[in-house]
C-alpha cells in the first residue's frame, strides 16, 4: 500500500497589502472584521512546515492555498514538493474575493495533482510525533474521524445576532445532517488535522452540492454555511465509511488558547509540554491588539520546540 501522503495548508495574512481594505469593502457585520481570522503575527505557517519536516517522513507533497499575491517570503517556491495554489486558481470568480473559510475548504479536493490520502492543517497547526501522521489512518490506510465528546449546537442553542459565525454554521451543518440522516447527537470535531481520502471527499460535496454552493456564495464565514470538513466527517461516520480514531495515548490534540494574559498562556504551554500530544494548536485569542509579552513568550517556546529550519524555507 502507497503510505505517502499529501499536506494542505490554507493560510492568509491580513498585513499584506490591500487586503484590509478589501476585506473592509465586502464585510456587512462586525464579526466579519475578527482579526483572529487573518492576523499572522506569530508566523505559524512556518513553524508548521518545519514540523512536517520533523514529523511526517512520507510527506509527499505541501500545498498552500492562499488569496493572491500572497506567498510568504521565506517560503521556496522553486521545490517539486511544495505546490501554491491561489483561490482564484480553484475557486469560481462569482465567489470571490472571499473571506469564508468555508468556502475555501469546499474546495480541497479540486488542488491540481492533489494525491489520494491527504492531511488538511489549519495554519495555526503543527504535527508533534512522528505517529501524528500514522495515527491519522487505520492499517489498509482508511482516515480516521476525530470526535470530540462535545455535541454541535441546534438552532435553539445559538443566538444568530450574538454568537459567533463559526457557531451559527454548525447549527446549520447539524440541520442538514439531520435532514439526511435523521436527528442525532452530532459531534464535534477536535482542533486538529482532517485526514480524508481525496475521492471520498469529493464525493460528499457533491452529495451536498445545494448547502455547498450555498456556502460558497457567503463572503463570509456564516449561519446560511456548513461547515464542509465538520460535513465530511459526520456523513462519512453516518455512513459506516469511517470510523471514530481509538483512544490515544499521547492524545493526537494538543490546543492552546493564546491569550492576551500571560499567565494563562504560560500556563496552556506548560500543560502542552506536559501532556506531549502528537499535534498542537495554537488558537489566536488575542482580540484586536495582541499583548507583545505574550507574543514574545510564544515565539520563544515554538523556536524551542522547532529550531531547525525546514527545506521549505528559503
Amino acid at each position: 500500500m502507497e503510505d505517502s501522503v499529501d499536506v494542505v495548508l490554507t493560510w492568509v495574512d491580513d498585513s499584506w497589502p490591500g487586503y484590509m481594505g478589501e476585506l473592509t469593502q465586502f464585510h456587512g457585520d462586525p464579526r466579519d472584521l475578527n482579526p483572529n481570522r487573518t492576523r499572522d503575527n506569530l508566523g505559524l505557517l512556518r513553524y508548521g512546515l518545519r514540523s512536517l519536516e520533523e514529523y511526517l517522513p512520507n510527506l509527499r507533497r505541501v500545498y498552500l492555498l492562499t488569496k493572491r499575491p500572497q506567498v510568504p517570503d521565506w517560503l521556496d517556491t522553486g521545490r517539486e514538493d511544495v505546490v501554491v495554489v491561489h483561490h482564484d486558481e480553484v475557486i469560481a470568480p462569482e465567489y470571490l474575493p472571499t473571506f469564508n473559510s468555508f468556502c475555501i475548504v469546499s474546495h480541497l479536493h479540486l488542488l491540481p495533482g492533489l494525491g489520494e490520502r491527504v492531511i488538511y492543517l489549519e495554519d495555526d497547526m503543527m504535527l508533534a510525533s512522528l505517529r501524528a501522521g500514522p495515527d491519522c489512518f487505520d492499517a489498509e490506510g482508511r482516515p480516521f474521524s476525530f470526535v470530540e465528546k462535545g455535541s454541535l449546537p441546534s438552532w435553539a442553542d445559538v443566538d444568530r445576532e450574538k454568537d459567533s459565525p463559526w457557531n451559527l454554521a454548525l447549527a446549520h451543518t447539524a440541520e442538514v445532517l439531520d435532514a439526511r440522516h435523521g436527528e442525532r447527537d452530532w459531534k464535534r470535531l477536535h482542533h486538529g488535522p482532517l485526514p480524508f481520502l481525496r475521492d471520498e471527499y469529493a464525493e460528499v460535496m457533491d452529495c451536498y452540492d445545494t448547502e455547498i454552493a450555498a456556502t460558497r456564495a457567503e463572503r463570509f464565514r456564516s449561519g446560511a454555511c456548513v461547515a464542509p470538513e465538520v460535513l465530511f466527517t459526520l456523513d462519512m461516520m453516518a455512513r459506516g465509511a469511517q470510523m471514530t480514531a481509538p483512544e490515544m495515548r499521547p492524545p493526537m490534540q494538543g490546543y492552546a488558547s493564546i491569550e492576551n494574559f500571560w499567565l494563562v498562556t504560560v500556563a496552556q504551554l506548560k500543560w502542552l509540554d506536559w501532556r506531549k500530544p502528537k499535534t498542537l494548536c495554537l488558537n489566536d485569542s488575542f482580540g484586536d491588539h495582541p499583548n507583545p509579552r505574550v507574543e514574545r513568550l510564544v515565539l520563544g517556546w515554538l523556536a524551542q520546540r522547532f529550531p531547525k529550519k525546514s527545506r521549505f524555507e528559503l
